[in-house]
């Protein structure tokens, strides 16, 4: 007989919330501190406060859950009458969230399986459907994580920023390349690759930046079957116009989403951030 398993990820994954709801996930938010206040990611911090404050120029922290958060997490899952865990997460490149999960697992009352995804975004979110569908078929533990971790492996996260101020300030890009893209006045493309963010190109306005995040994006795409993300932060205008380009040239298009970031990955990207995840199924 299949096991009941449950899934388990955290608040960056932005999964829309009807398939949170379809697929029974448990989601677990990071911390954001906004003036002063520590707020759940995407329950008590909303992308608008964080663009506003990030305009003013307010400093923005992000923390991990507490290990003691994902305990709690597991235990009530027991008690609901899981038999197995599968804990998928933002890569540990980028914080100390897996790491957090880790080791809460390591006294739960069930096997759990942690899954550092190596990426973020909806690329984790892709990777967290695959585990949860695994898991409705039929799947082992074993077998529901090796489906995340293969989905995660194969996606791309594409993404443009007005300016990598922001990543520099949270020490997630250099300050070398922070600097070049300030003096040279260039609009970067990034992507997450092996769990880091690092530059792609350099583009010299916004407009066709943008142009070039779409033509990478159909690139990556391929012939095969694909789902595909659009994420944003304070643009969604672009957004939906991108996604409908994507739509109109991705002729293997399986699922696609459009959804803005919440404060974590904001924070760390601000306002005019426009992402394309591309997940081979």
């Amino acid at each position: 007989m299949p096991t009941d398993l449950a899934v388990v990820t955290d608040s960056t994954a932005y999964l829309p919330e009807e398939l949170v709801e379809r697929h029974r996930l448990v989601v677990v938010p990071l911390k954001v501190v906004l003036r002063g206040r520590p707020l759940d990611d995407g329950v008590e911090a909303t992308p608008a406060q964080l663009a506003d404050a990030l305009r003013q120029r307010r400093i923005v922290t992000t923390s991990r859950p507490a290990p003691e958060t994902f305990a709690e997490t597991y235990r009530e899952l027991a008690e609901k009458g899981a038999t197995g865990i599968v804990s998928i997460h933002l890569s540990s490149e980028l914080s100390g969230t897996y790491e957090a999960a880790l080791l809460a697992a390591r006294d739960a009352e069930v096997p759990v399986r942690v899954v550092d995804s190596r990426t973020l975004g909806m690329g984790m979110g892709f990777a967290v459907l695959a585990a949860a569908e695994a898991a409705r078929d039929g799947a082992t533990l074993e077998e529901a994580a090796i489906a995340a971790e293969k989905r995660a492996q194969a996606a791309s996260a594409l993404f443009y920023v007005d300016t990598l101020e922001y990543l520099r300030r949270g020490g997630r890009i250099g300050a070398a390349a922070a600097f070049m893209g300030t003096a040279l006045a260039v609009k970067p493309l990034l992507h997450v690759s092996d769990g880091l963010v690092g530059p792609m190109e350099k583009v010299r306005t916004s407009a066709r930046a943008i142009s070039r995040l779409e033509e990478l994006a159909v690139e990556h795409a391929g012939a095969g079957p694909v789902d595909v993300a659009v994420h944003h932060l304070a643009s969604p205008d672009r957004a939906e116009a991108l996604a409908a380009r994507l739509q109109e040239r991705l002729p293997n298009l399986h699922e696609l989403f459009v959804s803005e970031v919440g404060a974590v990955i904001g924070a760390h990207a601000g306002p005019g951030l426009l992402a394309v995840v591309v997940s081979p199924r």
